[in-house]
């Protein structure tokens, strides 16, 4: 039986990404998947953060911020500064999209300096933290392109790409890349970041009052795995125009 937007259970949504999207970053893109539409910008500051040179800690630094506009959702999501204090969510997405970056990325030849990761939701449809680490880890080697480039950097720093995909169990089947439809009645809900090498870079699990096997894990794992070979794919097409 087909999922409610026809898809089979294994398929992707429409994967799209759009290059050079904020002129004046030096990586940008914006990504798409289905109705989900992440801006993903790399913007390079020379200097490290003050913690990096009072620990000497040598090499560069990759942080990321992560936001939802107001107009992402179907009801107005009120900014963080008109709140008074920052998303928990919204914190915990950009400490993810951050590690799995700083995992791919070579900080000794990305040098003293420090790159500054922004990915922000122009539209939320399920899976926005997933696009965007897609969409960040193509921004990431825009920037790493560029820095050579400009001859300040000897080698592409980047070592791997890394891409990301939601996996859940909907009516008792293992799904892929789920929107908010099926993500709000999922019994289980993953995510699951992995680099070009098949390496797990780390996966979110949990039952949503529901638990789950051994064997639906590695069900879902494997389907993960199946996502993120597609999205590489669509990631290497992209990143080759």
């Amino acid at each position: 039986m087909l999922r409610h937007d026809q898809r089979q259970p294994l398929d992707l949504r429409p994967i799209r990404f759009e290059k050079h999207i904020a002129p004046h970053a030096q990586g940008s893109v914006l990504v798409s998947f289905g109705n989900t539409r992440v801006i993903c910008s790399a913007m390079i500051d020379e200097g490290v953060p003050r913690w990096m040179k009072e620990q000497n800690v040598s090499g560069g630094w990759i942080t990321a911020e992560y936001s939802m506009l107001p107009y992402s959702t179907l009801t107005r999501k009120q900014r963080d500064s008109s709140r008074g204090k920052p998303d928990g969510r919204g914190t915990e997405i950009q400490r993810l999209i951050g590690r799995s970056l700083r995992a791919v990325v070579d900080l000794e030849k990305l040098g003293p300096r420090t790159m500054w990761v922004d990915c922000d939701v122009l539209q939320a449809d399920g899976g926005t933290r997933t696009a965007a680490i897609t969409g960040a880890a193509v921004a990431v080697e825009l920037a790493g392109r560029w820095l050579l480039s400009q001859g300040k950097v000897a080698s592409l720093p980047v070592k791997n790409r890394v891409a990301a995909v939601s996996v859940g169990k909907v009516d008792g089947r293992v799904v892929v890349d789920l929107d908010y439809f099926e993500d709000k009645d999922a019994a289980v809900d993953m995510n699951v970041v992995m680099t070009d090498a098949l390496d797990f870079v780390e996966v979110q699990g949990s039952g949503e009052e529901h638990v789950f096997s051994n064997a639906d894990l590695m069900t879902m794992l494997d389907a993960a795995r199946h996502g993120i070979q597609a999205l590489l794919q669509k990631q290497a097409e992209c990143l080759a125009d």
